[in-house]
């Protein structure tokens, strides 16, 4: 018998609807499953940085709703499986991460994991190196890895990609890892369901095909669309880098800036993607043209920043945009500030030095375009010169806004 709690908020259109589901195994078994009774779902996040970035709050928002919905989050953080790297949706071998930097990386993205699964009491985050690492190698090829094609992994997109420039052993064992983290989860916890990005479509298909094989077991995948803004960049890469979701790597301010900053054709998705507003409100919002999707963006801005970094951190951001961007001579105090000595100043600051250091551009040379570009100005200054530098009577004593374009500014203050 159905539960009527699931039945009647069965999570599977939640997702459809707002633009998350890109394949399924079997729609109707999901759905199935999903309303009929409480289902434990899982997704892996590998700890390649310090950090997740932006791209990554997809499969996190996915994994809330079906927490909101009542089901049991498993969060998988991969310090096995990023000692193997994966090739998936990458022309190139991962770099070799030390243990002791895999490990510093989970640990810091296991809060703002939790973050998102709040909404489940018995939501469970574990370390895949747990189970990965004591494996012995021939007792793990004979038991899992005989049920493994090398014809059907070699036709799998992810390696078909790496082929023409080389496909190292050592990643070749990664779907094996990633389908036997399944197996693991689905025999400790009963997990019955994984998600993740539509580039793990084959690693995911390993996963249900072994469990079936050695359990007869019909459990199920589904993936997620890779995000591209509307212009075909990558979601959350910026002149600057990436956008983190760590407050220290990308500041609260920056990341409200980066979302009041998207493509118009970006907005509506985005707020499907990456908040929990109603429907409703969020056709109201991108129906909106013209001087009012401006304020679209402002809300899209801080409900994504207010998931990430807190109500009080949206709202901060918030005022320091409209300070900032309002004309205020030193802007608020939220706009992420840049310290400089007096002996840097007094030397003269070159100002191309100046935003890499703060981080407003990738590098020198990246920098130097923006302002060959007429793309930079301090205080009221506009830079015309690549050779332009700062000096003391340059810095306010409440500081001078430094612009990288019309998006991105820093606050430069004497130390």
């Amino acid at each position: 018998m159905a539960d009527a709690h699931f039945e009647a908020n069965n999570v599977l259109d939640i997702l459809r609807e707002r633009g998350f589901v890109q394949q399924v195994t079997n729609d109707d078994r999901v759905r199935s499953q999903l309303a009929s009774g409480r289902v434990t779902y899982y997704v892996g996040f590998d700890p390649t940085a310090p950090s997740l970035h932006v791209g990554s709050m997809v499969p996190l928002m996915a994994m809330a709703h079906l927490a909101r919905a009542g089901h049991r989050p498993i969060a998988v953080l991969g310090g096995g499986t990023t000692m193997i790297g994966d090739p998936s949706g990458r022309s190139e071998l991962r770099q070799v991460m030390a243990v002791e930097q895999i490990q510093a990386n989970r640990s810091q993205i296991e809060p703002q994991v939790r973050r998102f699964l709040a909404a489940a009491s018995d939501a469970i985050v574990v370390d895949n190196a747990e189970w990965l690492i004591p494996l012995n190698y021939l007792e793990f090829l004979r038991d899992i890895g005989r049920h493994f094609s090398v014809n059907r992994m070699l036709a799998a997109e992810a390696y078909k990609l790496r082929l023409e420039k080389g496909l190292s052993f050592i990643e070749f064992n990664y779907q094996l890892l990633q389908a036997y983290d399944f197996l693991v989860l689905w025999r400790r916890h009963g997990c019955t369901l994984q998600m993740g990005g539509d580039d793990q479509w084959g690693n995911m298909l390993a996963g249900t095909d072994l469990i079936r094989r050695l359990h007869q077991e019909d459990v199920q995948a589904l993936t997620f669309p890779l995000i591209q803004t509307a212009s075909g960049a990558k979601m959350g890469k910026t002149a600057a880098g990436a956008v983190w979701l760590a407050a220290d790597r990308t500041s609260p301010f920056d990341f409200f800036q980066y979302f009041v900053n998207v493509d118009d054709r970006d907005v509506g998705r985005f707020l499907r993607l990456l908040t929990f507003l109603p429907l409703p409100e969020i056709a109201r919002l991108e129906a909106l043209v013209g001087a009012e999707l401006r304020e679209a963006k402002r809300v899209l801005a801080h409900e994504i920043t207010a998931i990430v970094h807190g109500l009080a951190a949206a709202d901060a951001a918030r005022s320091a945009a409209l300070a900032a961007f309002g004309g205020v001579a030193g802007g608020d105090r939220s706009v992420p500030t840049y310290s400089v000595t007096a002996g840097e100043l007094q030397g003269g600051l070159k100002v191309v030095d100046l935003l890499a250091a703060a981080g407003l551009a990738a590098s020198k040379s990246a920098a130097r375009r923006l302002v060959e570009q007429g793309g930079v100005k301090l205080g009221d200054r506009r830079i015309a010169s690549v050779s332009d530098t700062v000096s003391v009577s340059d810095v306010a004593d409440e500081g001078t806004l430094l612009h990288a374009g019309k998006k991105h500014l820093r606050r430069i203050v004497r130390a």
